[in-house]
């Protein structure tokens, strides 16, 4: 069909990640995942703007970070006891392609590691 993109199936699990994706140092945000976190939590934009985000490196908003015993700093959002993230519904535009994308870089290093290890636990495959 001409125009529309299909739909790119996951070859990973993410429900057994620690979260790697959201230990990023930065994860930016737009305007308009500025706008969904507001009207997630019934703020201002503005209000959100200042409690949720800090200008990094040259980008205009991205996400706080909290401690984490994992990697140090991760998303503010990131239940650092069940490793997933509280905001799923809101989360900004960066992370709306987890588990869409057909890569993701710590699926591939643990792939590696279970061939490696020959442990058949260490990557639960979605297909």
């Amino acid at each position: 069909m001409v125009g529309t993109t299909p739909k790119v199936r996951a070859n990973y699990n993410c429900s057994k990640c620690p979260g790697y994706c959201c230990s990023y140092p930065i994860i930016p945000l737009n305007k308009r995942d500025l706008a969904r976190l507001a009207r997630y939590f019934g703020i201002s934009e503005r209000a959100a703007k200042q409690k949720y985000t800090v200008p990094r490196e040259g980008e205009d908003m991205t996400m706080r970070r909290k401690a984490d015993t994992h990697f140090g700093r991760i998303c503010q959002f990131f239940d650092t006891e069940k490793r997933n993230c509280t905001i799923y519904e809101a989360r900004p535009l960066a992370c709306r392609g987890y588990p869409e994308v057909p890569r993701c870089g710590y699926y591939e290093f643990l792939k590696f590691e279970r061939k490696l290890q020959d442990d058949k636990e260490m990557v639960a495959h979605s297909r």
